[in-house]
């Protein structure tokens, strides 16, 4: 009998560069409060946010996904031709097909890498590197450029007042590669569908083709993502800590999805993170940037303190689906 041919990888995964790419807006609460009748101070207190970040109308979230991708080949050392795999988490491409995965892999030069896309909201970025960790291991790649990548301004209604003012544009990317030692650990990761309707769209594409809606645009139940965010998700953290064989004092840094300030406060209070610990708060002058907003800090972390490279960083990813997935990496 003959046997099939069965490729083999390699034991151990690191994210070898990071790559970031913003909107140049500054969108300040004051530029928004007005249609939501609400102030800065309001804003300030329930989120942390100062400003957001958005693209201006003639960028894509693909535009901001080349960038990102650049910078982190550039890091990296290598160029498209090296990458074998590319995978973007994202919930505002411009078509419903095809992927912009496919786009970006053609516009660096990776062509023929494979190329997808992640619906999978803000956990999508995670769920990427667990992806790419596992498709390296195996040998399916040796190079995977994993890709966070929103322009959630184009599904911001300015009259809502549940997240609309949180949302801002803005890609990461990371390369990950293998690696002589342990640098990615194992994902835990999952989906609770019977939450699916708190944060979401407002409205389907069949409605608003048949006219009886305006364009659909993000919303959410504040309350229910919130306890669901702070109770729920400190647990998977824990979990993951513990895949990872890690304890909170051995961390160098915490970086969270960049949802809302206090639910990255709390996240830290139920952890118990020492003072040792650097803890990502990107969102303060970002925003929510969704799949791209834990790249996006672990960017300008690592841009602020450098001295946190090849640190230990627990990243964990929430949201709509609702979805999750977290994981400890050493940091590029």
């Amino acid at each position: 009998m003959v046997q099939l041919q069965q490729s083999i990888g390699t034991q151990f995964t690191r994210i070898l560069s990071v790559g970031a790419a913003r909107g140049t807006v500054s969108v300040t609460n004051d530029d928004i409060v007005g249609p939501i009748d609400s102030s800065d101070e309001w804003i300030r207190q329930r989120t942390g946010i100062i400003e957001r970040k958005r693209a201006t109308a003639d960028i894509t979230a693909a535009d901001l996904a080349v960038e990102a991708a650049t910078e982190a080949l550039e890091r990296a050392g290598l160029v498209g031709a090296d990458i074998d795999v590319v995978l973007i988490s994202t919930i505002s491409n411009t078509v419903q097909t095809p992927s912009m995965a496919a786009l970006v892999a053609d516009r660096i030069g990776a062509t023929p890498a494979a190329a997808y896309d992640i619906s999978a909201a803000c956990a999508g970025y995670a769920y990427g590197v667990a992806q790419a960790d596992s498709f390296i291991r195996t040998g399916l790649a040796r190079h995977v450029l994993v890709i966070g990548a929103e322009k959630l301004s184009d599904f911001a209604k300015p009259t809502d007042r549940s997240i609309s003012f949180l949302l801002g544009d803005g890609a990461g990317a990371v390369v990950v590669g293998a690696s002589e030692y342990p640098a990615i650990s194992q994902t835990v990761w999952g989906s609770d569908g019977g939450k699916w309707d708190a944060v979401g769209m407002d409205h389907t594409w069949s409605e608003y083709r048949a006219g009886d809606v305006d364009w659909p645009t993000l919303r959410q139940d504040g309350q229910v993502v919130f306890r669901w965010a702070v109770w729920e998700m400190a647990k998977v953290a824990k979990q993951a800590l513990e895949a990872a064989g890690v304890q909170p004092e051995d961390l160098a840094a915490f970086i969270p999805h960049q949802a809302n300030m206090r639910i990255v406060d709390e996240f830290a209070k139920q952890l118990k993170l020492p003072d040792t610990v650097a803890i990502a708060r990107d969102i303060e002058t970002t925003g929510n940037t969704s799949a791209a907003s834990i790249p996006l800090a672990m960017h300008r972390l690592l841009e602020e303190r450098p001295e946190l490279s090849g640190g230990l960083a627990l990243q964990i990813g929430f949201g709509a689906g609702l979805v999750y997935g977290a994981q400890v990496v050493e940091l590029p």
